[in-house]
């Protein structure tokens, strides 16, 4: 593989548009596309790269493919589905990177059909969010054989500061999975703490910063609380469909593995609500909102 890889990027979304950007910046040549061709010309036109007319054009001009889509179903159609995909044009040796966070289990088969075809698939999903998607910070955890993400960490390393081996393939999107079943947590317990804060007195911006300084913190009262939920933004970038997705499936991984996990199914079960309520396309920090209708209160400050 040559030392700049030609990478094909596929899903230019939120997240995607901002990594494949950050490859472009770092000096690799990068193939964009999206099921919305007019979301990879524009990518084109202002950032750079070139938008193939179809998946299989894309494979046979990458050395590295990069799959960033909303769920393990759209990887599978992207891959080996339809007229057009990945596998009609997939050349030996390619390396692909789901970084979409998907269904472990869904993204091990995936391996094998790719390792069919003489490739290497290993997973790398991110955290971090949009803002460190734009600086090109992101957390990411990526499963697979030790020597392919080897070879595959200059493309990783333009998009993250943070690269963590996790395991074989699959187990970057299990950590990342369970990973935002511990954020959610905490998001919630600091919310109901804010909202008991507000009415004993506190000012819930006060009561963040002293969060922040003793050992309640986490993200949430460092990245989210003052920023998306006091100021009353939620906009955080990220939605609640694709959140209540994450939990699913970080509980079908509990299922699997045969663990218990009640405070684990009572956080996922409180999502759903939430989701069910402002609908999946809502940021995900206007699940606030929901614990502030169980409380018939709303976060103030000043």
């Amino acid at each position: 593989m040559p030392n700049k890889p030609t990478v094909g990027f596929i899903g230019a979304g939120n997240m995607g548009w901002p990594m494949a950007a950050c490859l472009v910046k770092a000096g690799f040549d990068v193939l964009i596309n999206d099921s919305r061709r007019e979301v990879a010309n524009n990518f084109v036109q202002q950032i750079g790269g070139t938008a193939p007319d179809t998946l299989r054009q894309l494979a046979e001009g990458s050395d590295v493919i990069v799959t960033m889509l909303p769920t393990s179903v759209i990887v599978e159609n992207v891959l080996g589905g339809g007229d057009d995909n990945i596998f009609a044009g997939l050349k030996p040796g390619t390396i692909v990177v789901e970084m979409s966070s998907g269904v472990p289990s869904v993204t091990q088969r995936l391996a094998e059909q790719v390792a069919a075809l003489g490739a290497h698939m290993i997973d790398g999903p991110v955290s971090g969010g949009v803002p460190r998607a734009r600086t090109g910070e992101l957390a990411i955890m990526v499963g697979g054989d030790p020597a392919i993400v080897d070879k595959a960490m200059p493309v990783l390393k333009a998009m993250g500061t943070s690269v963590l081996k996790t395991g074989a393939v699959g187990s970057g999107q299990a950590m990342k999975a369970l990973n935002n079943l511990v954020s959610t947590g905490g998001f919630l317990i600091g919310i109901e703490a804010l909202l008991i804060g507000q009415r004993f007195g506190l000012d819930p911006a006060v009561m963040t910063d002293v969060l922040n300084a003793a050992t309640g913190m986490n993200n949430s009262t460092q990245k989210k609380f003052k920023q998306f939920v006091i100021s009353r933004k939620f906009d955080a970038g990220f939605t609640m469909g694709l959140l209540a997705k994450d939990l699913s499936i970080a509980l079908q991984v509990g299922r699997e593995t045969g663990t218990a996990a009640p405070l684990s199914a009572l956080v996922r079960e409180m999502i759903v609500s939430a989701e069910t309520m402002f609908g999946p396309g809502s940021d995900h920090t206007e699940m606030a909102k929901w614990v502030e209708k169980l409380v018939g209160d709303e976060l103030k400050s000043g």
